[in-house]
């Protein structure tokens, strides 16, 4: 029998589509080797040091300085391997040059490695080798993020270490006593102020796993099986295709936090199936950006900026969670309403299903589906917590032992369906895969994400351990999968054997380095800025600066911020764009929050917000209320009409 392929039936592979998109080089021949050897060593070294191996056997234990350069390091030779220096350059080939620089960069990373206790042991004493690192490191870094992620992050980072330089020759407020060299390399480099600082931690403990879960998930066909369940759900409707296509993207955010994963993922089935309906291709190519870039707010593997917010603004990963459920759900129903008035407008038709079946049917169905997940779930939640008390310290093999049973008994589901179409975008628009059968036929992909929710939510694991049992299911799902599924089959379909397996957890470990470049890159660069603001003290500047622009008003500071934000964010990604804003307004904006709830009366914070109760219980329409503000010998006053 034919050999099904459980992943996107396409020439290039995903992770070769993201490549052409963002311009990265696919090499052949022996650098093709070395670029595979290190992207699934990145992989592995980041699988390990989450784990709780290292500790259970006493081997292989790094501290958070030691992981940071390892995983900078690994990013930095893979930028310049990867990403050629010009878009005119050949991208089939590496050159020389690039190989040489990229294994400088990494050396001047592993230099906080391998010297960590001879550093440790003479803090802010800079020798004149510590000098040379640095002033290697530095500007090798922002080579590598100009070629990842293009001039604005690497320039960004350029004019603030101008500005530390320049401080005694700013104007006013802007003014400082400056940095001198010898102490701004120390502080950027050599330290974890700079670089190395939170920004790279986070990258490092949290950010990769999640990246990594994303990319086996996908690799196993989670992707793939969503889009059709989303296209067979409803693609019975007015321009079915494209709200599919929000769906499908939506869910593909569940297990992914990268944009342009979502896009090459959903994008390769979805565009060409709305350009069918009708839609033009700027349409078509408009929704499904705009239904990919959301996908980094869906829960619960969201993108790299969520993670940074658990350090800077120090709430749980959980918190996060909770909070971006909602805002995300309400994005993906806004872009389903549009996709549907502009089905209208177009004048397009619905789809006939194959089988119609009453809408009443229908809602039965779905109903049952949501009580029998809910039963599910509490039997699940109940049972586990009977489980744990009463087997001690054997209840992890028991719940792995029920995982496995699960896991067989979800696979023998999937048996007894047909298997789920491959995504072909030159086919017809006459038929509708079976909601039913398409949901039976994936079932499995969900346990991965029930772990990792778990994980998170009940067992309270930190969201590294969390992905990592997720990633652990994972692997096992991607080696055993075909050859179970084909053993399980009565009709003698061939989904394929180990070897492919294996073959899919290879190229699924090197998507998540490849993926996870840009990111590294990025985190490292901002670092820079971060180290800028902490040895200048211009954080505190601008704050003052927004607060006075302000008012003390918190929405204003809101929408200030927001603004800022959106300018940044025409040139800067996500991850970059968040450590900007956030090392210099969320430490404002947190204070001013908390006085604007308390309304302390010592502060004149406080008095706007008497004014505001004031203008609440007040019967007149118009009310004058004036602020004096006391602050370096001028006086500021606010009229709030």
């Amino acid at each position: 029998m034919t050999q099904h392929n459980l992943i996107l039936d396409n020439p290039l592979s995903t992770e070769d589509l993201i490549a052409k998109d963002v311009g990265a080089r696919l090499p052949t021949g022996m650098m093709a080797k070395v670029i595979t050897f290190l992207a699934i060593s990145w992989s592995l070294f980041q699988l390990w040091i989450a784990s709780p191996l290292p500790f259970i056997i006493g081997l292989g234990v790094f501290n958070d300085t030691e992981t940071r350069a390892i995983h900078l390091a690994f990013a930095l030779i893979l930028a310049f391997l990867v990403f050629p220096a010009r878009h005119s350059s050949a991208t089939d080939r590496v050159p020389y040059s690039d190989i040489a620089l990229g294994m400088i960069a990494a050396a001047t990373s592993l230099y906080l490695f391998v010297m960590y206790n001879e550093l440790a042991q003479r803090p802010g004493s800079l020798t004149q080798f510590d000098l040379v690192i640095a002033c290697i490191g530095l500007p090798l870094l922002l080579e590598a993020a100009r070629r990842v992620l293009g001039p604005a992050l690497p320039l960004i980072a350029l004019g603030f270490i101008g500005y530390s330089f320049a401080g005694p020759w700013m104007p006013g407020l802007l003014a400082h006593r400056g940095v001198q060299f010898a102490s701004l390399a120390n502080h950027q480099w050599i330290t974890t102020e700079g670089v190395f600082g939170i920004a790279l931690g986070v990258s490092t403990s949290f950010v990769f796993l999640f990246v990594l879960f994303g990319a086996l998930l996908e690799r196993a066909g989670a992707g793939h099986y969503f889009i059709q369940l989303a296209f067979s759900l409803l693609g019975h409707l007015r321009g079915g295709p494209a709200k599919a296509a929000v769906v499908a993207s939506g869910l593909t955010g569940l297990i992914s936090g990268s944009s342009i994963a979502n896009v090459v993922t959903t994008g390769t089935f979805t565009i060409p199936m709305m350009r069918k309906v009708g839609f033009s291709k700027e349409k078509a190519g408009a929704i499904e950006v705009a239904s990919s870039v959301n996908g980094q707010i869906m829960p619960p593997v969201m993108g790299a900026a969520a993670f940074l917010m658990v350090e800077y603004v120090g709430i749980p990963y959980i918190d996060i969670i909770k909070h971006a459920f909602l805002p995300a759900a309400i994005s993906y129903i806004t872009l389903l309403y549009i996709v549907h008035l502009e089905a209208l407008k177009l004048g397009m038709t619905a789809i006939e299903p194959k089988h119609h079946k009453p809408w009443l049917v229908r809602l039965t169905s779905f109903s049952f589906g949501c009580l029998l997940v809910s039963g599910f779930s509490l039997t699940l939640y109940y049972g586990l917590g009977w489980i744990k008390p009463l087997l001690g310290n054997y209840a992890a093999y028991a719940i792995g032992g029920l995982l496995i049973a699960v896991y067989l008994g979800l696979l023998k589901v999937a048996a007894t369906h047909p298997p789920l179409p491959a995504d072909d975008p030159d086919a017809p628009l006459d038929e509708l895969p079976e909601t039913r059968s398409v949901l039976l036929a994936g079932l499995h992909f969900i346990l991965p994400v029930v772990v990792l929710v778990w994980c998170l939510m009940v067992e309270r694991l930190s969201p590294g351990l969390s992905a990592f049992w997720g990633s652990v299911m994972l692997v096992g799902i991607i080696v055993t999968q075909r050859p179970l599924l084909s053993l399980l089959r009565k009709d003698g379909y061939h989904y394929g054997n180990f070897n492919d397996g294996k073959n899919d957890l290879i190229e699924a470990l090197i998507a998540g380095s490849r993926n996870m470049i840009g990111i590294g890159i990025a985190t490292a660069t901002a670092g820079i800025i971060v180290g800028a603001v902490s040895q200048t003290g211009v954080g505190l500047i601008l704050a003052d600066l927004v607060e006075m622009l302000s008012m003390g008003n918190l929405m204003l500071m809101l929408i200030l911020s927001a603004l800022l934000s959106l300018i940044l964010g025409m040139g800067l990604p996500t991850t970059a764009n968040y450590i900007v804003v956030s090392s210099l307004l969320a430490p404002v904006i947190v204070t001013l929050g908390q006085h604007y709830g308390r309304c302390n009366s010592s502060s004149w914070v406080s008095l706007i917000c008497r004014c505001r109760r004031i203008k609440r219980r007040s019967n007149k329409n118009r009310y004058h209320c004036v602020l004096l503000q006391l602050t370096n010998r001028r006086i500021t006053v606010f009229i709030y009409l």
